[in-house]
């Protein structure tokens, strides 16, 4: 799971083998030794997914079979689950948990200067034009860049304590770190992850302080104040892309709301905003159980008045919630929802029972609004890229929160496990 990153850009399907063994080999582990967790709430929503997606697919065969699959694809939804194998191996141990995020982070700097035509990517991007590196796209380079730039910031303060050669090292690699992901955030020039960084650092100084006792800590300060001064001399080198990238498709924008949807042009906005309203009577028809795994697919495909670009160049939604919404329908959004909550519940409790560090329940949080707002724009969850970010930290959250529950025999949702085995 550590290495999925890495070993997915290396060579293609080597990640995804090696990170789903790992995630089987730990999900077996805890059916088998997990006492005080196996009855609890991540296993009940594993099942629950996988139920949803036969009973989506069951549903569709018997409505539309022409556009089905011979057999349900549960991996769609199941792999939002590895986190379970992962936070199983991780023990509930802190330090193992920050190793594994900075794997992460490490295994992101490297594969954005590696490979060949990394540093041309960085030429590039430095003189204006949009970055592009051998990940998935711009996009989704941004939004690793971003939950990476969001760890720097909210785990400051471990990187810059201490005295020594040691510790001034730790503190060199923080900074060059966060440079990469804050200069990598502007030169992908991705619109969703500058809003989703615009709504959470302002948040974080918020919830640090509301965490604190209303006391913000003095080396809290120093990731906030260094995020802060990346942005505005980010800003400053790069005004005039980021303002003319925003003011592209303003007028697209305007369009929308006045309901002018016949001369909204082909373009990146455009798009996402003609596909967004077909899904819209998708989801009306079948709002239930969705249309199965390639409801996506089936809007862009099989909506008549999409422009035949869009339908030639575009396959998904670029809109997470919305994909969900139309393939699995309420009863597909409903768990996921219920995983959300049972993981930020979880990590409440956690801290409060001073089992998570407050820095990382402050990671946690600040990730969850981050990821929310990029996945309005991109359908992150659905690729390797979201599926690897969500696993990787959802693990470290929840290795805690299995940590809490051993320790006290409590439950994050106390009805649905009241009657499960311990």
């Amino acid at each position: 799971m550590l290495l999925y990153a890495g070993l997915r850009l290396v060579e293609p399907g080597t990640g995804e083998l090696a990170g789903t063994l790992m995630a089987l080999t730990g999900l077996f582990a805890v059916l088998r030794w997990g006492r005080g967790i196996r009855g609890g709430g991540a296993l009940w929503l594993l099942l629950a997914v996988v139920v949803v997606q036969v009973i989506s697919w069951v549903a569709g065969y018997l409505h539309h079979p022409e556009w089905m699959t011979d057999n349900p694809q549960v991996d769609r939804l199941a792999k939002w689950f590895l986190f379970i194998g992962l936070a199983w191996w991780l023990g509930g141990n802190t330090r193992a948990t920050l190793l594994a995020w900075g794997l992460g982070l490490a295994g992101l700097v490297a594969v954005v200067f590696w490979p060949e035509g990394s540093l041309e990517q960085w030429r590039l991007g430095l003189q204006g034009v949009r970055a592009e590196f051998a990940i998935r796209n711009s996009q989704h380079d941004s939004m690793l860049f971003g939950s990476g730039l969001l760890g720097l910031v909210c785990f400051a303060g471990r990187c810059w304590h201490g005295q020594g050669a040691l510790a001034w090292s730790r503190r060199l690699l923080w900074t060059l770190a966060l440079a990469v992901c804050a200069v990598g955030i502007v030169i992908t020039q991705t619109r969703a992850v500058w809003l989703a960084l615009l709504v959470v650092l302002p948040l974080l100084p918020a919830l640090a302080w509301w965490g604190a006792g209303r006391r913000l800590p003095r080396k809290a300060w120093w990731g906030l104040a260094a995020a802060a001064g990346m942005i505005v001399a980010g800003a400053l080198a790069f005004h005039q892309p980021v303002t003319e990238r925003l003011a592209d498709e303003n007028r697209i924008i305007a369009r929308a709301l006045e309901g002018d949807w016949q001369s909204i042009p082909y373009s990146s906005v455009g798009n996402r905003l003609l596909t967004w309203r077909a899904s819209l009577d998708w989801i009306a028809e079948r709002p239930l159980v969705g249309w199965g795994e390639e409801g996506r697919s089936l809007v862009i495909e099989h909506t008549d008045w999409l422009p035949e670009k869009t339908q030639a160049l575009y396959g998904h939604l670029h809109n997470t919630f919305l994909e969900l919404l139309v393939s699995y329908g309420l009863l597909g959004l409903a768990v996921v929802l219920a995983l959300i909550a049972w993981i930020g519940l979880g990590t409440w409790q956690a801290w409060r029972a001073a089992v998570m560090p407050g820095d990382m329940a402050l990671f946690g949080a600040g990730f969850f609004v981050f990821y929310a707002i990029v996945s309005q724009f991109e359908s992150y969850g659905t690729f390797w890229t979201g599926a690897y970010v969500q696993n990787l930290v959802a693990g470290g959250l929840v290795t805690h929160i299995w940590r809490w529950q051993v320790a006290t025999g409590r439950r994050i949702f106390p009805s649905l496990t009241a009657k499960a085995s311990p």
